[in-house]
């Protein structure tokens, strides 16, 4: 006999509520799918462009309408997006956000998450006003391609000149002379605060990252992290941006009960700056013991062709984080 939902409830009123409700799937933005009465966390993997990129090659064929149709077609969940990548290789008019929401779409992936680039502490006033309304309007750009959260970072002094000088030096730098640390965080803190409107206002959370400069340390993060004191900023936390000798893991347990993203890094063919391989059954457990239900977005840096080491990587995510 078919019973259609009225009569249903009808029933399970009847019998004083006593009636099994069938078991369903929970899910929110960015959390992953659980069933009723099961504590196993089971995160969904996705993969930034980033991994098919790595600012360098031919642009064309790292556009974000490829990186979406790959992703989709090695068995992702949902993509983030290099948002320089982004405007290197399309627009960020209307038309090609909507295009890049429709294809997602039929893709059967979530935009999750956008990374981009700020400079918080830059000695000159001006320069630093410029990035806050940069960073403002990247908030704004995220909430029309429909993603809830972007990764953002302190920025750098810039006293080491090029990245790659400054990867010699795992991410370590000194101030410029006249100034110190101090200043950095004031300016970094006074930064992030005067974004934290933008980012009520749009829904988009900023997930500022282990990335260099004043987030090379945990507790640098967390210092940032306390002194703006918002829900609508968290972490991200990128498995290859601590490093063993300074004490990887337990940097990423103190930035997990506030992380909203993980980003994975593999260095399939040896790494384009370093070799950092983290044990990713090690991070999952230290993550999900903070009940970390969020996104894992990997991050290939590796010198092997992306076709071949992006799956590879998810498939070792896939057993680390299920």
């Amino acid at each position: 006999m078919k019973v259609n939902r009225k009569t249903f409830l009808k029933q399970a009123s009847f019998l004083g509520g006593s009636v099994a409700l069938p078991t369903v799937a929970l899910s929110s933005f960015g959390a992953a799918k659980r069933s009723v009465g099961d504590n196993k966390i089971s995160n969904p993997i996705g993969t930034s462009t980033y991994s098919f990129w790595h600012f360098e090659g031919n642009k064309t064929n790292a556009r974000i309408e490829n990186c979406i149709e790959n992703a989709s077609r090695m068995g992702f969940h949902g993509i983030e997006i290099l948002l320089v990548q982004m405007q290197a290789t399309g627009s960020t008019d209307n038309a090609y956000i909507n295009k890049l929401k429709r294809l997602a779409l039929h893709a059967g992936l979530s935009l999750y998450g956008m990374s981009t680039h700020q400079q918080f502490f830059p000695v000159k006033k001006e320069e630093r006003e410029y990035e806050i309304e940069k960073t403002k309007s990247q908030i704004e750009l995220a909430y029309r391609l429909g993603i809830p959260q972007i990764r953002i970072q302190t920025g750098t002094w810039g006293t080491r000149g090029s990245f790659d000088n400054l990867m010699k030096f795992k991410g370590y730098e000194e101030p410029p002379e006249g100034y110190t640390n101090e200043d950095g965080f004031n300016w970094v803190i006074d930064g992030i605060n005067k974004c934290i409107p933008k980012a009520r206002e749009c829904g988009v959370t900023l997930a500022l990252e282990n990335h260099w400069g004043l987030g090379r340390k945990a507790e640098w993060l967390m210092r940032i992290f306390k002194a703006v004191d918002s829900p609508w900023l968290g972490f991200t936390a990128d498995t290859g941006n601590f490093f063993p000798e300074d004490d990887r893991y337990g940097q990423l347990k103190t930035l997990a009960p506030h992380t909203v993203l993980i980003q994975a890094k593999t260095y399939y063919g040896g790494g384009l700056w370093y070799d950092n391989p983290a044990d990713f059954e090690k991070v999952a457990k230290i993550f999900h013991d903070a009940d970390y239900r969020g996104w894992v977005s990997l991050e290939f840096e590796g010198k092997e062709d992306a076709m071949i080491a992006v799956p590879e990587s998810l498939k070792v995510l896939r057993e680390a984080f299920s």
